[in-house]
């Protein structure tokens, strides 16, 4: 027992025992956010552990654009369900491999053509 202005009180109970328990799987993202931002994190010390020698490689580039071309890539994002930066992504990917493409025949042409001389 506890005193408590001189008044006794049971003991305070552990919050690990109070907190809801973290689910083991979340069934989307939303309900994982929707746990999160009703709950302290603070109260789950213990599930989470520490991380060492976290690598991150982000490799971001900025371009500027046209207004015009961005809500252009905008308007095609949006209709296809992606951020514009996934929508650049795959078509960047895209031309890449049809330039690649593109060389590749033309190195083979030139080797053809220097073969036969």
């Amino acid at each position: 027992m506890h005193k408590s202005n001189g008044k006794k009180t049971s003991a305070p109970r552990l919050k690990k025992a109070l907190r809801d328990p973290v689910p083991e799987r979340f069934a989307s993202a939303e309900e994982e956010v929707e746990f999160w931002e009703n709950h302290d994190l603070t109260e789950y010390r213990d599930y989470f552990r520490e991380v060492k020698d976290v690598k991150v490689d982000l490799s971001r580039r900025r371009f500027n654009l046209e207004e015009e071309l961005a809500e252009k890539l905008n308007r095609v994002a949006r209709r296809r369900g992606v951020s514009i930066d996934t929508l650049v992504h795959l078509w960047l990917q895209q031309k890449l491999a049809e330039a690649q493409k593109r060389e590749r025949r033309r190195r083979t042409v030139s080797r053809t053509a220097m073969a036969s001389r």
